[in-house]
């Protein structure tokens, strides 16, 4: 009798990534002939939020922008961004933008449930914390589960480590 095989599904931040992208956007605010005097400007505020400063919305807005453009050529997810409105502070715009990670169990249920109803048969889904475990005798149906979560659209990035 074969061993099962399993995937596990988990939504996390390269924090590196994001790290080094946040670096390339304020590189690229000091230097761009439009961002000269508007006092614009990106850094971490905690651990898992950045905060943008201009002193216009506009200005704050762009800053996102040129965020966003980093994160796309580094290969992280916007969808684990998630970006307020810009609020006046004293003479500037601040924007505090959080990132997003692990799966809420809402969101496991409704993957778990995804998998039962469309997936092949004999694969199960547990919830496990903050990811969720896939496992079932085939490797080919495993496959076929991540190609069926891939072709849906969820507002959380996914990633499919462990696969064994």
């Amino acid at each position: 009798m074969p061993a099962e095989s399993s995937f596990d599904i988990v939504s996390r931040i390269d924090r590196q990534e994001v790290d080094n992208a946040l670096n390339q956007a304020a590189r690229e605010i000091g230097t761009r002939f439009d961002f000269r005097g508007v006092g614009a400007s990106i850094a971490w505020s905690g651990d898992h939020t950045v905060e943008i400063r201009a002193n216009s919305e506009e200005r704050a807005k762009a800053v996102l922008d040129v965020f966003k453009e980093k994160l796309v050529k580094r290969g992280v997810s916007l969808k684990t961004l998630d970006a307020g409105d810009p609020r006046l502070s004293g003479k500037e715009y601040r924007l505090g933008v959080g990132l997003k990670e692990g799966i809420s169990s809402d969101d496991a249920r409704k993957i778990s449930k995804l998998i039962r109803d469309e997936g092949p048969k004999g694969v199960r889904a547990q919830v496990q914390g903050e990811e969720l475990r896939v496992s079932a005798k085939k490797k080919d149906d495993l496959q076929a589960v991540i190609a069926l979560l891939k072709g849906k659209e969820f507002d959380f990035a996914l990633q499919f480590v462990n696969y064994r």
